[in-house]
């Protein structure tokens, strides 16, 4: 064989060598660092020995001193209460931003707040089948809440608008006032809604044809933005198409309503955790709504977030710390899987699991590939080097907020090294 056909032998058998050695997983080791290791003692001191969701209040005031200083001034605020999900959370909130404006995307969630927080001024954040809004006003007891004055009714098509003209109707007849409503507009996200001017104009007609409706203002919600690749235009070029959109509503609007206009009392709606500090005050909406950036679940580990820290964690003990990984069946091949990833040696069974979270303390934790989730008692894995015993706390980021934070019970609030109190979330109710 000659010298030109070795080399190439030994390239053809090296590189799929080389790939096999780079994709062969390194040993990933460590420990709580300080901070988790604070709140591990705190939960133990509390007696919280159990899936737990933890709100860090010092970084939730990091992230509302943020929001303050990025939101543009001549902008309101709006709640949204879906992705806080807690009465004393909002009440936190509403308390440094000064603002009664909530969210709310859940009927028992709304009959909640009007029970609860009478003062607050809601709209809907989609749009509710009519029978969810009939119910709403069926359990509606506390009469300080008025729907009147206090609840904008999100609708997306001239269908739902007839619908709630048939509810409004209803309750005309019983002396009871009008609805307001609130149009859903397509600014880019394509997740229905009015889809241009002409529509927004069709729709605006039929609600002042029927004495029983209100128009009170736009909703354009433009998520799709952060995430846009610069291949097509970026998120800034998204962000401006959008409010092209909304200006060309609003503009329908102006001209249906004539000399009646007046944009300062309509509800002009836009904005999310992860756009709002992209708006600097020119654009056509006058509110923006944000949620999730308060808390900072993984989802949210945005460029436009950037200066927002991680305030919210599951924390779960570990039941069982096992010095092998073995999966029923392929007992045999336990050598064989360890060898290969160094990160499957020791086994951690933790109390609950199957969350929308990732294991974010201590590093070096996954979740086995092979024997599936578990609610009861989780699977993660580790290398030797992990250091985690029975007892300890596993620590995790929930991906979101807005069902996540309603599955472990009360928050609990960690403040200065300790469990200061915990806040009851929202209960599905009637």
């Amino acid at each position: 064989m000659n010298r030109r056909r070795r080399l190439l032998l030994g390239a053809a058998v090296a590189a799929p060598l080389a790939a096999v050695v780079a994709a062969k997983p390194r040993a990933r080791a460590g420990a709580h660092d300080a901070y988790f290791r604070a709140l591990q003692s705190a939960l133990a001191e509390a007696g919280l020995m159990r899936p737990t969701l933890v709100i860090d209040r010092a970084r939730l005031q990091h992230n509302l001193a943020r929001l303050q200083a990025n939101r543009p001034r001549n902008f309101a605020y709006r709640i949204v209460a879906k992705s806080l999900p807690s009465l004393p959370l909002i009440e936190t909130v509403r308390r440094a931003t000064g603002t009664d404006r909530l969210m709310v995307f859940h009927q028992p969630f709304l009959n909640l707040v009007g029970e609860r927080m009478p003062d607050a001024r809601v709209l809907l954040g989609k749009p509710m089948p009519a029978g969810a809004v009939a119910r709403f006003f069926a359990h509606h007891r506390n009469p300080a809440f008025d729907p009147l004055a206090r609840i904008e009714w999100l609708v997306d098509t001239p269908v739902r608008i007839a619908e709630y003209a048939e509810l409004a109707r209803a309750r005309a007849a019983e002396g009871l006032g009008p609805m307001r409503l609130n149009f859903e507009i397509d600014v880019g996200l394509h997740r229905g809604g009015l889809r241009d001017g002409r529509a927004v104009a069709e729709a605006l007609r039929a609600v002042q044809a029927e004495p029983s409706l209100r128009f009170s203002g736009l909703m354009g919600y433009e998520a799709h933005a952060s995430k846009m690749p610069g291949l097509l235009g970026g998120p800034r070029g998204a962000l401006d198409r959008a409010m092209q959109a909304y200006a060309e509503a609003l503009g329908a609007v102006r001209e249906t309503l004539g000399d009646t206009f007046d944009a300062s009392a309509l509800t002009l709606n836009a904005g999310g955790s992860s756009t709002y500090a992209m708006y600097d005050g020119s654009e056509p909406c006058n509110e923006l709504a944000m949620g999730s950036g308060l808390v900072m679940p993984t989802d949210f580990d945005v460029p436009s977030l950037a200066d927002h820290q991680p305030a919210s964690y599951i924390a779960t003990p570990v039941l069982k710390a096992l010095d092998r990984t073995e999966i029923a069946g392929i007992e045999s091949l336990t050598g064989l899987f360890r060898a290969w990833d160094p990160n499957t040696a020791r086994a951690f069974f933790l109390y609950g699991g199957y969350w929308l979270a990732d294991p974010v303390s201590p590093p070096g934790l996954q979740r086995n590939a092979i024997w599936g989730h578990s609610t009861n008692q989780d699977l993660y894995n580790g290398s030797v080097d992990v250091e985690l015993a029975v007892g300890d706390h596993v620590f995790l980021r929930p991906h979101q907020s807005e069902f996540v934070f309603l599955q472990f019970g009360d928050i609990a609030v960690y403040d200065d090294g300790r469990i200061v109190e915990t806040w009851p979330v929202f209960t599905q109710g009637a």
